[in-house]
């Protein structure tokens, strides 16, 4: 159940602490990419990624404290989705990390693929 609907104005204020948290998720990410590449797989690297794992999860579970959820289970562009009110039904707003503000919004079922931009009377605070 969602506990917090957004406006896009609310989930652009808190924008700044969500780019930082999914930064870290997509540098995490990477460490444990460049450590999966090693051959010889040892018990000192499991480790190390099972670390790494724990704190890709802390990371989630921060953004999840915030509102939001991090979608991006390729850990390529660090996609995040807020939950709003859009014309009077639930809907996520969508941001990649690779865009400096959340114009984006799309339906449950329509995922990714459905986003919509977010026009002047979708803003509503």
């Amino acid at each position: 159940m969602v506990e917090r609907f957004f406006t896009p104005k609310e989930a652009n204020l808190i924008l700044p602490k969500v780019k930082t948290l999914v930064e870290d998720i997509l540098s995490k990410a990477n460490q444990a990419r460049s450590l999966m590449t090693i051959l010889d797989v040892s018990k000192e690297s499991e480790m190390k990624l099972i670390e790494i794992n724990r704190q890709i999860q802390e990371l989630m579970a921060q953004l999840e404290e915030i509102g939001c959820y991090y979608k991006d289970w390729s850990f390529d562009v660090g996609l995040v989705d807020f939950p709003a009110i859009i014309h009077g039904k639930e809907a996520l707003l969508c941001w990649r990390s690779d865009e400096e503000k959340i114009n984006w919004f799309h339906g449950y079922d329509d995922g990714y693929a459905g986003r919509r931009p977010i026009t002047a009377q979708l803003i509503f605070s």
